[in-house]
């Protein structure tokens, strides 16, 4: 099971780059569009809706890189406090029964919205805007994948940390 985890944090480790190549895009488009704004006094629609496209990239792949890295919201004021066998039964229970049932909930009720836009072949609706507007629509479903598979995969080494302290605390 543990095989199953480390591929599943390596498949998020790959979505944390490909989030951080999209901030560094992100940084040198918004300098190149403000130059261009305010410098030369010359606007495009496409590069700001591809700023948005970018943000959009960042945020949703770093759900699940966050989660792997214990770096999503929580109480820490409660959570610090427990002992180490409660933090993994916390983990566990938080994992199985909000982290996935809600990504599960988002995937489902995304697929026809995401269906839809690529039916259509959706594109802006500002003149000048970026067409395949289906492509960014999609990334909502990969990034909520990703984010449940992330949390099977804490699950999986809660599990197994669990384990590990059952075994210390009965030698």
């Amino acid at each position: 099971m543990l095989k199953i985890s480390y591929w599943i944090d390596a498949l998020s480790r790959w979505a944390g780059a490909l989030g951080a190549s999209a901030s560094i895009a992100l940084a040198l488009l918004i300098v190149y569009d403000a130059s261009m704004r305010y410098i030369f006094h010359e606007g495009s629609v496409a590069l700001q809706e591809l700023e948005w496209h970018l943000f959009d990239i960042l945020f949703l792949l770093g759900l699940s890189y966050a989660l792997k890295h214990d770096k999503h919201v929580r109480v820490d004021i409660l959570y610090t406090r427990f002992s180490p066998r409660l933090k993994e039964i916390v983990r566990i229970v938080s994992m199985l029964f909000f982290v996935i049932p809600l990504g599960l909930l988002v995937v489902w009720f995304s697929w026809d919205f995401v269906a839809q836009s690529f039916a259509q072949h959706e594109m802006s609706p500002d003149p000048g805007g970026l067409c395949c507007r289906y492509i960014i629509k999609s990334f909502v479903i990969a990034a909520f994948v990703l984010l449940v598979l992330q949390a099977v995969s804490e699950s999986i080494k809660a599990f197994y940390r669990l384990g590990e302290l059952k075994k210390e605390s009965g030698k």
